[in-house]
């Protein structure tokens, strides 16, 4: 007997043992960065050569993220789409990349010779994208996808860069079309094509202020202001989970997160345990009567994730595009820099409005008047910003 009790603690306390090993093995991969090699948007310019060619150049920055492991980058390559208010078919698009790295010269057949880069440092890769054809001045964005290995103690791991970069720009100081509503009157705004390496305060300087008068507020859309703030996923990035698998099913199928890429991406926002308590709790209380409890206590971005085709602007219809982030400190900014009142607006055909943020001296009731019809559109109108004027 005693030698039976003896084992069964002996056992007891190898189990525990064991179990806080895998704990802290856990907590230890869980508080490493998920991605450990990152290349930046970088800086972008174009030059104009003449009417059938155009030169684009990036310069980028690769980053090793972790503290203390080497990551290799053995490949990087560019793919280009053309986005165009005529025929792409006779345009050539002809991609040069030279790596900038400081203690290794570039090869001059172009070739990208596998690049040791080491704990938090960093190295260089400039991009050239040669484009020569005709009716280039119809050309209206170039979508730039850097494919990129990071090769180290997680394995091989395949990355990619988007980078949009817009040729047309609307004139900000085009006629104003005013629209009439119920104690308002509403512009809704036509921009570029908005992307991560657009501000928001710039763009309002630069597309609103020329319309814009004291008492006025301007509205932004959450998607266009989340693209602005990268957050924003292509399904061939992410890695599908056992929940994202599963519970998805559990989603209705007009529901971003019915689909497994969709519920993965509010899985990597929130933590898989969060979303299975969401759940669990959800189909109970919907059960007894009270829908909507998952949403509550999934946070915010439950709700606002958009999966493929939800922002209907390409190359955006490939994104799942999550909502935005510090909404309120983004509505302050916008009123400290600007003078305008501000708000972050969720806003569908259906009549429904719901705002994310605003600054105080908004009221809700004339947004939604006045937002009630959509006036900046559901697709691919390019006008993710509407000013709004009370006129009583």
């Amino acid at each position: 007997m005693a030698i039976a009790q003896t084992l069964g603690i002996g056992i007891t306390a190898a189990s525990a043992l064991l179990g806080f090993a895998f704990g802290a093995i856990e907590y230890q991969y869980r508080k490493r960065p998920k991605k450990q090699l990152e290349l930046t948007q970088g800086t972008w310019n174009l030059e104009k050569i003449d009417p059938q060619r155009y030169l684009l150049v990036g310069e980028l920055e690769l980053v090793n993220l972790s503290p203390a492991r080497i990551i290799i980058v053995p490949e990087l390559s560019v793919e280009v789409q053309l986005f165009s208010d005529a025929s792409c078919e006779e345009i050539t698009c002809n991609t040069q990349i030279v790596p900038l790295h400081d203690d290794e010269p570039a090869r001059e057949d172009g070739y990208w010779m596998a690049y040791l880069l080491k704990p938090k440092k960093t190295t260089r890769v400039k991009i050239s994208i040669d484009i020569q054809g005709p009716n280039l001045d119809k050309l209206e964005a170039a979508w730039i996808m850097v494919n990129y290995i990071a090769y180290g103690a997680a394995g091989r791991i395949p990355q990619i860069r988007n980078v949009v970069f817009p040729f047309q720009y609307p004139d900000p100081n085009t006629p104003a079309e005013w629209k009439a509503k119920e104690g308002v009157t509403v512009l809704p705004i036509k921009t570029h094509l908005l992307n991560p390496l657009d501000d928001i305060v710039e763009i309002i300087e630069r597309y609103v202020s020329p319309h814009s008068q004291p008492g006025d507020i301007v509205t932004i859309g959450e998607s266009p202001l989340a693209i602005m703030q990268e957050q924003m996923k292509l399904p061939e990035e992410m890695e599908l989970g056992w929940v994202a698998r599963r519970l998805c099913h559990y989603f209705g199928r007009d529901s971003s997160l019915g689909v497994a890429y969709g519920l993965q991406s509010l899985v990597d926002e929130v933590g898989a345990a969060r979303v299975v308590f969401a759940l669990s709790v959800g189909v109970v209380a919907k059960a007894l009567g009270r829908p909507g409890v998952f949403y509550q206590l999934a946070g915010e971005q439950a709700r606002l994730i958009d999966d493929l085709t939800g922002t209907s602007l390409p190359p955006y219809d490939r994104f799942i595009v999550l909502g935005p982030i510090d909404s309120t400190q983004v509505v302050t900014q916008i009123q400290q820099k600007t003078g305008l009142s501000a708000a972050i607006v969720d806003v569908n055909d259906l009549e429904a409005v719901k705002i994310l943020a605003s600054t105080p001296d908004v009221s809700a009731d004339l947004l939604e008047a006045a937002l009630r019809s959509n006036p900046a559109g559901n697709a691919a109108e390019q006008t993710p910003l509407v000013l709004i004027r009370p006129t009583s």
